[in-house]
């Protein structure tokens, strides 16, 4: 994910960013199947893939601590 779409969605409220991590899950699976079959063409999306996933689950911590401290 570019900077500037982690700057959109730091705007996102958790529940959205939490259908998004989910949608990239459901995407890391099949990027997976697609690996174990032999059907990959991009072997690298698999890390962007597992990037995204972290970055925003860093993003919803950061609003959970901050929602607490408030």
């Amino acid at each position: 994910m570019k900077a500037k779409e982690m700057e959109t969605m730091r705007e996102n409220d958790i529940s959205t960013l939490k259908s998004k991590v989910d949608e990239l899950k459901q995407e890391l699976f099949n990027l997976r199947f697609q690996l174990a079959t032999g059907q990959l063409e991009n072997p690298m999306r698999i890390k962007e893939v597992k990037k995204s996933i972290a970055q925003i689950k860093t993003i919803i911590r950061e609003k959970e601590i901050k929602s607490i401290g408030a």
